[in-house]
């Protein structure tokens, strides 16, 4: 008998309450990484290509976020990179968090 019939109802809101966020952070990892790849592509004209804008759109607030927590005389590269760095923590994390329950 699979271990996903076997489970008690009970069981199923705590590994909803941990694959959501982390689904959530997979697609921000995704898209930092998306971005990442048209900065390098596209060159100077990356501010017209409308996947780029819309990467950053999705990915202003944790960037800002980030940058808050960082000294100002960092450049836009560090802090994209060192959010996609804390965006893959917590995504690991929640997968053993996820593994445990």
């Amino acid at each position: 008998m699979p271990s996903s019939v076997s489970r008690k109802p009970r069981a199923i809101l705590p590994v909803f309450l941990i694959s959501a966020p982390r689904a959530i952070l997979e697609m921000l990892a995704l898209c930092l990484l998306g971005q990442a790849v048209l900065y390098v592509l596209a060159g100077q004209g990356r501010s017209e290509n409308l996947i780029y804008r819309l990467f950053d759109l999705i990915t202003r607030s944790p960037r800002q976020l980030v940058a808050i927590l960082l000294p100002r005389s960092c450049s836009a590269s560090v802090v994209g990179i060192l959010t996609f760095v804390i965006v893959l923590v917590l995504w690991l994390g929640l997968a053993i968090v996820r593994k445990f329950i």
